[in-house]
């Protein structure tokens, strides 16, 4: 662990002597919720692929202007969070109660690190609900049914798959997900989505060899998509300005941001 830090023991499926992603993706962004196996081979991914910690602390930034948008300028008050990971600063209760207090969101995760820190990410303010449901993104009808006991899923919610999707290896699978969970919210539900990509415009040329490591090296697999592919999730939804883009340059306001290779938008389910 980093700085003397060492997780609250787990359940006994927790491997500690694999690199994982939550882990190693806390390590990119500066947490203290990982291991050295976690360091050293976030090292290495970060010497093959430079661009990582950036798309790491860009997917981060686009989180937070999302549920800003989202809370603030398009109303909504619900959020399912699929894949959340490891909680940080900034969280998406955090910063939806901020603006709306009654805000209501649902975190799901089925990594066992996460579970041990759920706890962190169950606070509240006294007018909204926060919960963590320990489900698999394979599943989204498990993940709707006990979804459906904190929200109301006749109002529109916003389904945040950040990083997710990527975890799904076939493509087709990955759309028929998306498809089921959105198929259970109503209209005016938004999704707000990242995905890494190896599309050599935006800098993804490297993502494949460093894929090709951290699935030899550590877990669970992961893939990237182009933009077409990724695209194919988004359809028979309505795109929010600027539509598909890299996460880093999504409605950034007047700062000028670099491309990352990992796209993000928001869509409106009509």
């Amino acid at each position: 662990m980093t700085e003397g830090h060492t997780p609250t023991a787990g359940p006994e499926k927790l491997d500690t002597s694999v690199a994982h992603n939550a882990r190693v993706w806390n390590y990119w962004i500066g947490g203290k919720d990982n291991y050295e196996v976690d360091q050293r081979v976030g090292e290495h991914v970060a010497g093959m692929f430079p661009v990582i910690r950036a798309v790491a602390r860009a997917d981060r930034a686009f989180l937070a202007r999302a549920v800003r948008f989202l809370a603030a300028e398009r109303g909504i008050r619900q959020f399912l969070d699929v894949g959340t990971g490891l909680p940080t600063v900034e969280n998406t209760h955090e910063i939806a109660q901020r603006i709306a207090p009654e805000s209501r969101i649902v975190y799901v995760d089925n990594d066992p690190i996460v579970l041990v820190h759920a706890r962190s990410l169950l606070t509240s303010s006294p007018e909204g609900v926060t919960d963590y449901i320990d489900a698999d993104v394979h599943d989204p009808d498990a993940i709707v049914q006990r979804a459906a006991e904190t929200l109301d899923l006749t109002r529109p919610v916003a389904l945040m798959m950040l990083g997710i999707l990527n975890f799904v290896l076939d493509t087709g699978e990955a759309r028929d997900i998306v498809r089921r969970l959105l198929a259970a919210l109503p209209p005016g539900s938004h999704l707000v989505l990242t995905h890494p990509t190896h599309d050599a415009d935006v800098g993804g040329e490297g993502n494949r060899a460093a894929m090709e490591f951290w699935n030899a090296n550590a877990t669970p697999p992961i893939t990237a998509r182009s933009r077409a592919e990724i695209a194919g999730f988004l359809d028979g939804l309505e795109l929010v300005e600027p539509g598909l883009v890299p996460c880093s340059q999504w409605r950034t306001g007047a700062e000028p941001a670099a491309a990352v290779p990992q796209f993000g938008a928001v869509a409106v389910k009509p």
